[in-house]
């Protein structure tokens, strides 16, 4: 993403030198987005205006002995499901420090298989939306990423540790938080409160024009709650424990490259898989086409194919066309700038 400079280099003077700056950079898109069935709620129609917004923060710094610290946080509006527009939400911040192969982020951060730092989980997205992608009938594979909440929200914070070495790379994440909300269920209100746990571990290796990664974790989420609100009687607990894993396989051969993705969960009854290849027609125009398999006989594939046109200077035009795990018909059409 190009970064447009809003701070000069900072030069502060101590027994050597140590630089920092802060960066913005982000997106936008617009256009048009087709959901059918969307309409069986009220309020919501089959065809809205699809608009996002995002604005990313950077503040960097390097200190004398080499490390290399980064902070962000991130502003961003979004259409909803009715064609209305939200207020830009805002997220917490993250944190990184980098030295050689080593890096390690904090807090509001992605996860091992969100990050790709070892498996390419969302592959190839079609549409200006990306809403297919390679991932998109996968479930029970949590793959959080930094991003933004409502005013109330909590943000549970995530550890990753990343290690490249030449075409190797491991990556580990542990996220560790509890959340609490209170409940009206008349006449009284009850206090919920989540706790949740989940490691991530991947491996990654890179050969030529191809790549293969590895990553398996647990996630773990009790539910208690409590009658009358904090500190009254604990009426329920519930417990989830889920295993996952996921595989991914990535190649490029001259214009044409694809992804392939396999993957398990406790929470889904049968092995889940996806591909996603991309064909370049020009220099400046590529198609693209999604596939992506639950197994569950209870959904439907996805299955999508778009394109993308580059119009210079970090404009597009892209759009595709689809169906969802519910076998409704998906499209979008429209323009995206980053800056």
């Amino acid at each position: 993403m190009k970064k447009v400079l809003f701070a000069t280099t900072a030069l502060i003077a101590t027994s050597g030198m140590a630089a920092a700056e802060v960066t913005f950079g982000g997106f936008g898109r617009f256009g048009l987005f087709y959901q059918e069935g969307n309409d069986a709620t009220v309020g919501n129609d089959d065809m809205r205006i699809e608009q996002r917004f995002r604005l990313t923060a950077t503040g960097t710094a390097t200190a004398d002995n080499g490390l290399e610290f980064e902070g962000r946080i991130r502003w961003q509006t979004d259409d909803q499901a009715n064609g209305n527009s939200n207020i830009a939400s805002r997220s917490s911040a993250g944190f990184a420090v980098s030295t050689g192969g080593f890096r390690l982020d904090v807090g509001n951060v992605s996860d091992v298989i969100d990050s790709g730092d070892v498996v390419n989980y969302y592959g190839y997205g079609v549409g200006l939306t990306s809403f297919a992608e390679q991932s998109s009938a996968f479930n029970g594979i949590p793959a959080s990423g930094f991003g933004v909440a409502s005013d109330d929200s909590e943000t549970t914070p995530t550890v990753k540790l990343r290690y490249t070495m030449g075409d190797f790379t491991v990556s580990a994440s542990v996220t560790d938080g509890t959340s609490s909300q209170q409940v009206v269920t008349a006449p009284s209100t009850d206090a919920v409160t989540t706790e949740r746990e989940e490691y991530q571990i991947g491996f990654g290796y890179n050969f030529g024009n191809y790549s293969v990664g590895l990553a398996f974790g647990n996630e773990e989420t009790t539910t208690i709650t409590e009658a009358g609100g904090a500190g009254g009687v604990a009426t329920s607990a519930v417990t989830l424990d889920n295993d996952f894993w996921a595989i991914s396989f990535d190649g490029e051969i001259g214009a044409f490259a694809f992804s392939i993705l396999v993957g398990d969960s406790d929470s889904n009854d049968e092995t889940m898989y996806g591909f996603s290849v991309k064909y370049d027609v020009s220099d400046a125009t590529e198609i693209r086409f999604a596939f992506s398999d639950s197994g569950l006989d209870a959904e439907d594939e996805v299955v999508a194919i778009g394109f993308r046109h580059g119009l210079g200077g970090g404009v597009s035009l892209r759009g595709g066309i689809g169906q969802n795990t519910s076998g409704n018909t998906v499209a979008d059409l429209g323009v995206i700038f980053n800056f």
